[in-house]
């Protein structure tokens, strides 16, 4: 028997039965680790990014 997953939600602290992965924090010395939140904060943040995907060229003048 498996126990379901309960996490601390980053945005009001308490705890939660469901989940939603709302950023994944990368560390250069050692394993990251994943901030989650309630489905109602979940929407507070920006969309996650993949640490890997080059950032999008900015206009530079001339």
């Amino acid at each position: 028997m498996t126990r379901p997953a309960v996490r601390m939600r980053a945005r009001c602290h308490c705890t939660t039965r469901h989940p939603v992965l709302v950023h994944e924090v990368h560390a250069a010395t050692g394993p990251g680790f994943n901030v989650y939140a309630c489905s109602e904060c979940a929407d507070h943040y920006p969309p996650m990014t993949d640490a890997l995907e080059l950032p999008a060229p900015t206009p530079q003048e001339t």
